[in-house]
This record gives C-alpha cells, structure tokens and sequence, in this order.
C-alpha cells in the first residue's frame, strides 16, 4: 500500500487496493444518489474501507473540477423536427424545454450529427458530442433500447421525454398518462350507454400506444374489439367498425380521427349521431381540422418543462424520483353523443 506520508493518494490507487473501476470510485466518493443505487453495497463498502485505511482525502480543485458544468443542455430527437411534418407536435415539448431552461441559465445544444442508420436516428456515432452537454434530453415516439441500455451503463445523464420501460434497467422520464385518460374518456361513453365500443389504432410498439390500449381495456374489458389502423385506408377502418355496429370509436392517433370523420361525412354517416370518435390525444402527423374532438390532449409543453427539471435533479443529486406521469388535459368536445336509442 502506498506510503500516505510521503505519496498522494490518486482515485486510481484506490480502485486498484479496492479492486473496482476508478469510475466506481468516483461515483463512490461523490456520493450520487442515482449511481450508488447501481453500486453493490458490499462494493460500496469494500471502497470506502480502503479510503478510510488510507486516510485518502480529494484534491479539492479535483473536486471543484468534477461538480463543474458546461451549462448546455442537450436534445435530442430520434425524429427530424427542423422543418418535420411532425413538427406542429414536437413544438411544445420544444418550447417547454427552451423556457425552463432560460430560467435555469442553461444554453440548448440540439445534436444534429446522427447519421441515419436502416431508417433510424442513432444517437451514438464515431463523432456523437454528447459529454458537450451536462446531461441530455430524448424525443421520439420510439426509442431503441440498446441506446436507453448504454446510456444507463455508461451512467451519461439524461432523461427520455416520454415513458420507455425496455432498457432493462429503469429509465428517467416525464411521460403522459395515457392509460388514466384512455380510461376515463372510456368510462363516460359507457356512462352514456356506448355498450359497443372499439379500439381503433396500432396499441403496439411505443410505449404510448400500449398504454392507450391497456386504459381502454382496463374500462371495456378484454374482449373488446382492436380495430388496427396499420395499411388500412380510413374507408376500410370505417367498414369494420360499421360491419362489428360500433357506436363508439377510441383512436389512438388524432390524424386518423380526422381522417375516420371525413370518410363517415362522405358517407353519409352521421358522428356522433351514428359513431362517437373519440381522439385519445394529438395529431403526430399533419392533419388539419377545426373539430372540437371528444377526449384528451398531450401535456406537452409541461412535460418540456418537468423534463428539464427532472434532467437538472439528476445532475445535482437531488432526485427523489426520476420517473414521472403527468396527468392528461380531458376535454368534452362535441363528438361524443349517447347512442341512438339510449
């Protein structure tokens, strides 16, 4: 063991004599909720014996070195949203990050680098920028999970906007509850006599549309029928719930609510007199109407601002709970009517 009179003691010394990694060691001495939680505690404690036996002690400017931040923030979108036909959506959560982020004092880096890969974003690539920013936030409906898993592992801060269960590990997120509001929205119209009712989209994939599926089973019951929208042609979701004598339909993605609409005007289908539609959050994709549709909105630009201020407790060590569902805005709208004879 080094002579601690005459030698300084590195981290590097101490990972050696504790027989871990020097990142463990640091994680160790400085004490990070959020990593000591992954660190064995028969480890944790192996690090801390040989420390106190050395009577190891930080270089202090180290140590104001380590707690030094860049102030960048970092985004990034696992779809193109400068320009996007999808940007209209992307928009709030956009805005909610750039305004609590002024309020901390923290610049935005939106990495822009990422090559795409068989029709994918990625962000780790030969010239990815990440360790430019203090930690990083992620958009994009999906995903992949060998990115959530290596950020975790290489323990690089960060914090998905939008709920993601399949990195094998627990992700930090500001998500929307969906399956609340697909629940609720699902008991009303069986409180106005929708006996039935249909799921009408994917359900499947993202972690968002699960969960919408999951709400609306939770209120209509298993044997509810899965209309899928995948492929299909608005007419010929139209035929299949017009074939099964559904009197409500709850669609997952607003875009094809507006399009489910005009095929029924077309018609001649009356909605909500023949078919309630009921759109179970925001249009994804460009879908312009003025209808004021029964259901739910997106928090958007809350999860924006939540987003941030969850990556910022992350970093400072302060977070008690690093995944979060906000509450969805439930609105009346005039598409949701009792059924005829009720």
């Amino acid at each position: 063991m080094p002579d601690k009179a005459t030698t300084r003691l590195t981290q590097r010394d101490i990972a050696r004599l504790a027989k871990v990694s020097q990142t463990t060691v640091s994680l160790v001495l400085n004490n990070r909720s959020d990593a000591i939680a992954r660190i064995p505690a028969e480890t944790r404690d192996r690090v801390l014996k040989v420390i106190r036996e050395t009577g190891y002690q930080a270089d202090p400017l180290a140590r104001r070195m380590m707690k030094q931040r860049n102030q960048i923030l970092g985004v990034f979108t696992y779809e193109s949203v400068f320009p996007s036909a999808s940007g209209d959506f992307y928009h709030p959560f956009l805005a909610g990050i750039e305004d609590r982020a002024e309020r901390l004092g923290w610049d935005l880096l939106l990495f822009t680098s990422a090559p795409v890969t068989d029709g994918h974003r990625r962000i780790f690539h030969e010239n990815n920028r990440l360790r430019i920013a203090d930690g990083c936030l992620l958009l994009g409906r999906e995903i992949p999970s060998d990115e959530l898993a290596r950020l975790i592992a290489e323990d690089y801060p960060f914090v998905s906007v939008g709920r993601r269960d399949d990195a094998g590990a627990p992700v930090p997120y500001v998500g929307a509850d969906y399956g609340t509001a697909t629940r609720t929205v699902a008991e009303r119209a069986q409180e106005l006599g929708h006996r039935r009712i249909a799921f009408v989209g994917l359900g499947v994939g993202a972690e968002s549309s699960a969960d919408r599926l999951r709400g609306f089973r939770e209120a209509a019951g298993p044997r509810a029928p899965h209309v899928p929208t995948l492929d299909r042609s608005p007419g010929e979701v139209l035929d299949d719930l017009l074939e099964r004598r559904i009197t409500a339909a709850f669609v997952e993605e607003r875009a094809d609510a507006i399009a489910l609409y005009a095929a029924a005007a077309e018609r001649g289908v009356d909605v909500p007199g023949d078919l309630s539609v009921v759109a179970l959050g925001d249009s994804t994709r460009p879908a312009a109407s003025d209808l004021d549709f029964s259901g739910f909105h997106v928090p958007r630009r809350a999860m924006g601002v939540r987003a941030v201020e969850l990556l910022e407790a992350v970093l400072s060590g302060t977070s008690t709970e690093q995944q979060l569902l906000l509450p969805c805005e439930l609105t009346d709208g005039i598409t949701l009517t009792p059924p005829k004879g009720a």
